[in-house]
C-alpha cells in the first residue's frame, strides 16, 4: 500500500522545509498550507499520517483533527508548534495525537515520530513497556521534584509555583531542569504527554 505523509502548515518556509526533510529519507510527502485543502485531498484508503501546525488562520489544527475524526479517519495526528502551552497540548493528546513537537523541531525527532505513525509504533506490547518506564522514572521524582512537576504540567508558571511553595523562582527553575532531565523530556509538551499517559492530569482542571 502507498504510504503518504500528509505536512500541513501556512509557514511556506516550514512547509517546504520539512517536505524537504521527509522526501530526503524517500518518504512521499504531500504539503498543504490550509487545514481545508488538507481535508479535501486526505484519502482515507491511504497508508497514511499528517504533520500538522496547530495554529493557523481559518482552520487551526486541533480543529482539522476533530474533522479528521468527525469523518472516521483514523490518521495518526503529529502536531508542530513554536506555540505549545500546556490546555492545547493536553487537549491534542486528549484527543488522540500521536506526537507534539515543539518548533523549531530536531529533524530526527520528526524522523522518528513519524516512521512510528507510519509502522503504527503503538502496539499493546509498546505500550505496555513505554508504560513501565514512564512508572520507573516517576518513582525515582523525589517530593519535592514532584511538588514542582504537577503544577508545571497544570500549566502554572515558575513564579506561581514559586509562591505556592515559598521558594524562589530561581530554585523553581533549578528544579523543573532536574524533573525534565529525570523525566528524560527535552520540552514542555513530552512532560505534559507524559503526565496524562500516567493519568495524573485532568484537562477539566487546567488553568
Amino acid at each position: 500500500m502507498k504510504t503518504v505523509v500528509y505536512v500541513v502548515d501556512d509557514d511556506q518556509g516550514m512547509l517546504d522545509s520539512t517536505v524537504w526533510l521527509l522526501e530526503s529519507v524517500g518518504l512521499n510527502a504531500l504539503a498543504f498550507t490550509s487545514g481545508q485543502a488538507f481535508l479535501e485531498a486526505c484519502d482515507p484508503a491511504l497508508s497514511a499520517c499528517v504533520v500538522l501546525d496547530v495554529r493557523m488562520p481559518a482552520m487551526g489544527g486541533l480543529n482539522v483533527q476533530q474533522a479528521l475524526q468527525e469523518r472516521g479517519i483514523k490518521m495518526p495526528v503529529i502536531f508542530v508548534s513554536g506555540h505549545a502551552d500546556v490546555p492545547i497540548v493536553v487537549r491534542a493528546f486528549k484527543a488522540g495525537a500521536h506526537d507534539f513537537i515543539e518548533k523549531p523541531y530536531n529533524q530526527q525527532l520528526l524522523l522518528d515520530s513519524v516512521q512510528q505513525a507510519l509502522s503504527g509504533g503503538n502496539t499493546q506490547q509498546t505500550a505496555s513497556q513505554e508504560q513501565t518506564r514512564l512508572d520507573a522514572r516517576l518513582q525515582s521524582l523525589t517530593p519535592r521534584e514532584r511538588d514542582v512537576f504537577l503544577p508545571l504540567v497544570k500549566g502554572y508558571t515558575t513564579r506561581e509555583i514559586a509562591e505556592q511553595l515559598a521558594v524562589s523562582p530561581k530554585t523553581i527553575d533549578l528544579y523543573r531542569s532536574r524533573v525534565m532531565k529525570r523525566m528524560q523530556a527535552q520540552h514542555l509538551p513530552d512532560l505534559v504527554g507524559m503526565a496524562i499517559a500516567a493519568g495524573l492530569v485532568d484537562p477539566l482542571k487546567l488553568r
